[in-house]
């Protein structure tokens, strides 16, 4: 699924890669005298690196003219590029299929590194290093293996220098679906790895090119090629003049290479060897074979100069291995956080642990079921049915995607398909029992807040129950022995499930009716704090990364909140519920004092009640105040706190979020 802009940057990529890769493979096929073992390396590299593949192997060995592939491949920096694409060829393909099977098994990142480097290593130097070019090397296999351990140590260890901090960084990022292998993004990262790892490999193949210990780019003629080329020649080249061409061509680079060593006989570096080598057909050019029939190359770097290099390159590795850990949780894995995309903004380092990056994650879009807009309302009252006396409600959790403004939309954990959820309208005494199924991607619980009954029923996941997994259900059951403003929520993952919706009110009306305190209007206000970054919606949290930046009153952010309308001379009781997770929401009132009335589902006593214009909700907090309406207009019931009155920043129609409107008539 598509759920953010590198989404469609990737899709985009990989067809270019394919595209690169088809038409890299019919050149080389059709058209390219090169060795059958780097033809399949430009495909595989080409395959890795997408577009950049193509431009390297137009730019280096893609034989421009019939004939002039071997002057044209004579300058070291080509030679160097093809010892390159041999090494990462072999060495990326070890490295991505161990990266794509350690991440199924949920091994550590540290772990994964390690085994990637094994791989790519033994792939690089068993497979394309001495089996593939065995024919060319001559030799035995194991001869070859010998010869080629030193070339392909420091060719890795450069290689894997330049990958492992990136697969770090990247796949330990903010979108840590890197390191799911069924995503894009992980493609994505191995792509861009291979792309930095033959960024860091080139300048040490060029090095061991120039002293004969790796090949670089070689032609290889086929009769039966050129035979097939003769008819798609406009201005072709007799087989003598090609053989002629590529003599000179091999004398010229052998010369370049190896200043008073003469021609062909001659001690020869792999400069030599990348333009001049024809098949034994003697097609190509004037090239000796080596022992055996192959390529035989003798190098001339000396063993401080190889002991210097290597140690740089083991220098390097281990910098690219091990410093990342500095600033990146290496000891988790795929299972652990796969998936999970963090917000901007969020600090993650070295010691953040695999759950809390999981709490702080965005709510993948995958897992929403269901999308409603503005004309669906939260809280609505659920009614109960009846069983033997006992008032029966019941509760299913589930993620919606749910407007919250016109044009914004939230990815939420609701109750009912709904946010807020429910509301709960119930009498003191009453016996309710209610089933709640879980339909999240995670465990839950719910906590009657404020409530006094049995401990099992109190909700608190791993303390008083088992937490309810998905698919799962658990049944509450309880007698109302309070009355007054309460609300539920979630008591199990509280952080990231209340900030996402999982919360709705409980109304306990008193066995008395005499005990209500009246008012001509009841409302009751729900506040919410929201994040939503990029598209995606995580919870919202006091704290770096988390900060909210939409709130909301039952659902909505103004102006999409309700409108609630009076006459001059009623009176209106607003139950202020905090059911927000992560501020203090200093409440106000427009158009004159309240009384304070009841706080915490507990009613004040009449001498002791006050009047006020603004109370400070806090988390789990409950006001019950009465305003009566004096004078006619409009009058607001908004947080004072300024920024909470935007949305995103930006006032609409002359503010937005926490702010409610009363609209007053004569």
């Amino acid at each position: 699924m598509f759920v953010q802009p590198v989404d469609y940057f990737l899709a985009v990529w990989f067809v270019l890669a394919g595209l690169s890769t088809a038409y890299v493979a019919w050149d080389q096929f059709r058209n390219n005298p090169e060795p059958v073992v780097m033809k399949w390396g430009f495909i595989l590299v080409t395959l890795y690196m997408g577009p950049l593949g193509l431009l390297i192997y137009v730019l280096a060995d893609k034989e421009p003219r019939p004939g002039e592939h071997e002057a044209f491949t004579k300058p070291l920096w080509k030679q160097g590029v093809g010892s390159t694409i041999h090494c990462v060829a072999g060495d990326a393909t070890g490295i991505i299929l161990a990266a794509a099977i350690t991440a199924a098994l949920g091994l550590p990142m540290w772990i994964d590194l390690i085994v990637e480097y094994v791989a790519g290593f033994a792939f690089g130097l068993f497979i394309f290093q001495s089996l593939f070019m065995k024919s060319m090397m001559g030799g035995t296999y194991w001869e070859n293996v010998r010869k080629s351990f030193m070339p392909e140590f420091i060719s890795m260890n450069f290689m894997m220098a330049g990958m492992a901090p990136v697969m770090s960084f990247l796949m330990m990022g903010s979108d840590m679906r890197a390191m799911e292998p069924t995503e894009l993004l992980f493609w994505g990262v191995m792509s861009f790895g291979v792309i930095v790892g033959f960024i860091t490999a080139y300048p040490a193949n060029v090095w061991m090119v120039a002293r004969g210990l790796k090949h670089g780019l070689m032609t290889e003629r086929e009769p039966e090629f050129d035979k097939a080329r003769e008819g798609r020649r406009e201005h072709a080249y007799s087989g003598a003049e090609a053989g002629r061409e590529g003599h000179h061509a091999y004398a010229r680079l052998n010369e370049h290479a190896n200043p008073g060593h003469g021609g062909p006989g001659g001690n020869r570096r792999a400069g030599d060897h990348g333009s001049g080598h024809g098949s034994s057909h003697g097609n190509g050019g004037g090239g000796s074979r080596g022992p055996h029939g192959g390529h035989g190359m003798e190098p001339d770097a000396t063993v401080p100069q190889l002991a210097a290099f290597g140690g740089v390159s083991v220098l390097a590795l281990a910098l690219g291995m091990i410093a990342p850990a500095n600033w990146v949780n290496l000891t988790l894995s795929a299972r652990d956080v796969g998936g999970a995309i963090m917000p901007p903004g969020m600090i993650m380092d070295r010691d953040t642990p695999a759950a809390a990056m999981l709490d702080m994650a965005a709510v993948h879009p995958r897992l929403v079921t269901a999308s409603h807009g503005l004309e669906v309302r939260g809280d609505r009252e659920l009614k109960p049915r009846i069983e033997n006396g006992v008032k029966m409600f019941d509760l299913e959790t589930s993620v919606i995607r749910w407007a919250i403004l016109p044009d914004v939309k939230v990815d939420a954990y609701a109750i009912n398909s709904q946010v807020p959820g429910p509301r709960l309208h119930i009498r003191q005494g009453d016996r309710v029992r209610i089933n709640v199924t879980n339909r999240l991607p995670e465990s839950t619980t719910i906590h009657w807040h404020g409530l006094i009954l049995p401990n099992e029923m109190d909700g608190p996941a791993e303390i008083t129950q088992e937490p309810i997994p998905p698919g799962g259900s658990y049944r509450y059951e309880f007698t109302a022995d309070q009355s007054g403003t309460y609300f539920y929520h979630s008591h199990d993952h509280v952080d990231r499930q209340q900030a996402l919706g999982l919360y709705g009110a409980l109304i306990i009306d008193p066995a008395n009716p005499q005990d209500e305190i009246a008012a001509d209007h009841d409302y009751v206000i729900q506040l919410q704090e929201w994040l939503m970054r990029e598209g995606l919606t995580f919870p919202s949290m006091p704290m770096d990364g988390g900060q909210p930046n939409y709130f909301t009153i039952n659902g909505r952010a103004y102006p999409s909140t309700d409108t609630i309308r009076m006459k001059v001379g009623e009176t209106l009781k607003v139950r202020f519920i905090g059911t927000n997770n992560g501020f203090v929401h200093p409440m106000h009132i427009h158009g004159g004092p309240f009384e304070v009335v009841a706080r915490d589902g507990e009613t004040i006593p009449e001498s002791a009640r006050f009047l006020a214009d603004t109370v400070n909700v806090g988390p789990g907090q409950r006001y019950d105040v009465v305003w009566q309406a004096r004078r006619p207009g409009k009058w607001l019931i908004h947080c004072h706190i300024g920024h909470h009155t935007t949305n995103n920043n930006v006032e609409e129609k002359g503010g937005g979020g926490l702010m409610v409107v009363i609209d007053v008539q004569p």
